[in-house]
């Protein structure tokens, strides 16, 4: 378990449980069939395209395009510590066969619109009380594609 900025990963039994340990350990990873080589995510224990069971984790550039986004204007239980009004983002990772990732976007939504390139850095959010990494995008060169 991580002892650095962010709280220990308590959740790390199922098969994205190195995701969130990288994300503790302020690294990006996601995971790759060992037998095709397609990338998931959501991670598997078993490859659907080939069957295999050996998925290796690699790290992944935070860097990407916004596939989707949404604002919330109004707190969710538990997402006090967030803030509103916060865009969540759906970014897609073409440096890992297009996987989609979720995340906050950091700074001036003025630019934002979908197929607009952000950069992502890992942070702590809390959520109920809980610290847990996740990931903050920013908007690259005013989010020009």
């Amino acid at each position: 378990m991580s002892t650095d900025k962010h709280s220990a990963v308590r959740h790390t039994a199922g098969a994205d449980g190195p995701y969130w340990q990288a994300l503790a350990e302020d690294r990006l990873e996601l995971p790759r069939c060992e037998g095709c080589g397609r990338w998931h995510w959501p991670a598997v224990f078993r490859c659907g395209e080939c069957g295999s069971w050996t998925q290796h984790w690699h790290a992944v550039p935070a860097e990407g395009t916004i596939f989707s986004w949404t604002r919330s204007w109004h707190a969710f239980d538990g997402s006090e510590g967030i803030g509103v009004p916060y865009v969540s983002l759906i970014v897609e990772l073409p440096q890992a066969g297009g996987r989609r990732l979720l995340g906050l976007l950091e700074g001036d939504a003025a630019a934002l619109r979908i197929g607009a390139r952000v950069r992502g850095r890992i942070a702590v959010t809390e959520i109920w009380g809980e610290r847990i990494p996740s990931l903050r995008w920013n908007l690259v060169d005013g989010g020009a594609a």
